[in-house]
């Protein structure tokens, strides 16, 4: 199920975000559902003309139509990046965790793929998600978390909500999804048992997120890993993001 674009303002970011930043992704989000409505223009237009049989002048449409189409492909990948790099930077989020916050279903779908790969090949035993609650949604409607889980059943990992039901752990191994009890959080970031659907459980050991040595330079590793991911899938969205959704 698709749904129509929609701007989401400050509910993209996971921190404190500047005007700058919420102002540039808003801007490439516009430029993009600018280009949209101009794409689907031109091919109404194009179908005109081959309805009334003017071939020459459908094709010349249809042609601008797809530039646009391209624009508004260029402006979402702009807008994808720019929102992960500014929520999964170091220091933002654990090396366990990734924030799909800010992303249409097809992106974070494809991001979140690629990185359990990633991850799985570190030999990562879980991974944190954060789906956000969809507060910024319409209706309140949770769009992306609903994906996250299909992508599970897929891939045959167990998943189940943490306490905060904008996040949710998948088990990497295979195995079920029941959080170690020695995971700290900060304020309201606990772990619960209340939420598991599907083959939804898994289990593996926290990281404990950026602390220091080791772990430190594992963070640094996963973030370039996460970069890598990012910059593989986004060429697969250059076809999809004609109507989708974000939280």
């Amino acid at each position: 199920m698709s749904y129509p674009l929609t701007q989401i303002g400050g509910g993209a970011f996971n921190h404190s975000k500047t005007h700058e930043a919420e102002a540039e992704y808003d801007r490439l989000r516009d430029l993009a559902r600018k280009e949209q409505a101009q794409r689907s223009s031109y091919f109404d237009r194009a179908h005109q003309a081959y309805e009334r049989g003017d071939g020459g002048a459908a094709h010349e449409l249809s042609e601008q139509g797809k530039r646009h189409g391209q624009a508004m492909e260029q402006y979402n990948r702009q807008a994808s990046e720019y929102i992960f790099r500014e929520n999964n930077a170091e220091g933002r989020v654990a090396s366990d965790t990734i924030d799909l916050h800010g992303q249409f279903v097809e992106e974070a779908e494809d991001i979140l793929e690629q990185r359990i790969r990633a991850a799985q090949a570190q030999g990562q035993s879980h991974l944190h998600v954060i789906v956000g609650k969809g507060n910024h949604s319409p209706q309140h409607i949770q769009k992306i978390k609903p994906r996250v889980e299909q992508v599970c059943r897929e891939l045959g990992l167990q998943y189940q909500t943490e306490a905060n039901a904008g996040r949710m752990y998948i088990n990497l191994t295979g195995g079920p999804a029941h959080m170690p009890s020695d995971i700290s959080y900060g304020p309201g970031y606990g772990a619960h048992q209340g939420y598991s659907g599907g083959q939804q459980q898994h289990g593996g050991q926290h990281g404990g997120g950026q602390h220091h040595g080791g772990q430190h330079q594992q963070q640094h590793q996963q973030q370039d890993e996460i970069e890598k991911a990012a910059r593989k899938y986004l060429p697969k969205l250059l076809h999809k993001l004609g109507c989708c959704t974000v939280m």
